[in-house]
């Protein structure tokens, strides 16, 4: 009788693809550390104070809705303000989660929240890039955790630098300005065409516009611009033109 031997399951770290995914995102990390070292000190002289910094960082992960709830929190601003406003900011997951579906839809649910929580914004363009055709393949997970990894490293360990040496780094260095530098050029590397130009362009001149309002509702009002002006543009772009009669 012949045995049948199977080869132990290679971990997944030591994948070709881990580490191609892993390079890919190392290209981003300055700028993704540079915005969490300043979303560390933002959280920590809020007055949010050290232990609730180091959770916020952890269970939320999400650098855009943290710093856009960090001023409301420090202002007083009601709770349902708080969490619209972070809603809104992270409306841009649902659009990322459907287009990860086809790859990833065929693993169990308790995985994909597994990988939900590492999400980010240039972790999906870049995974976009890599495997542009919506079919799942063994190849595109170790992926995805290569640059997930990567890009998580590069924002925690700046962010908690930033929380616990808050004291210590003088507002005389300008660390907010820079941090603002590195967002724009994250947000730049996200504009891949016309549409998300036209969307970033909208959402700039409303917060502009809405600067006045009180309770930072100026980015609420850039947020839900920019949906708007993305869905009047998938729409138009989707929808066919009038059929030419050419009889």
């Amino acid at each position: 009788m012949t045995e049948m031997s199977q080869a132990p399951a290679q971990p997944v770290w030591r994948h070709p693809e881990f580490r191609r995914g892993a390079q890919d995102m190392v290209s981003t990390a300055m700028g993704i550390a540079a915005w969490g070292l300043v979303t560390g000190v933002a959280m920590t002289k809020s007055g949010l104070g050290v232990p609730l910094s180091v959770a916020m960082s952890l269970l939320v992960f999400a650098g855009s809705s943290q710093l856009a709830s960090l001023p409301l929190i420090a202002s007083g601003a009601p709770i349902w303000v708080v969490w619209a406003t972070a809603f809104c900011v992270n409306l841009r997951f649902i659009i990322f989660s459907a287009q990860w579906r086809p790859y990833f839809g065929h693993i169990t649910r308790a995985r994909r929240v597994a990988l939900g929580y590492f999400t980010a914004d240039l972790n999906y363009v870049i995974f976009m890039q890599r495997f542009p055709r919506p079919v799942p393949a063994p190849e595109q997970v170790p992926y995805y955790l290569g640059g997930v990894v990567v890009n998580w490293c590069a924002w925690q360990v700046p962010s908690m630098i930033g929380i616990f040496a808050a004291d210590s780094i003088p507002t005389e260095w300008g660390i907010g300005f820079a941090g603002t530098l590195a967002l724009l050029g994250l947000i730049y590397s996200m504009l891949s065409d016309r549409a998300t130009w036209i969307a970033a362009a909208v959402a700039g001149c409303a917060a502009v516009a809405a600067y006045g309002l009180p309770l930072k509702l100026n980015i609420l009002v850039a947020v839900a611009a920019a949906v708007a002006m993305g869905l009047v543009l998938d729409h138009t772009v989707r929808t066919p033109g009038p059929v030419e009669d050419r009889t």
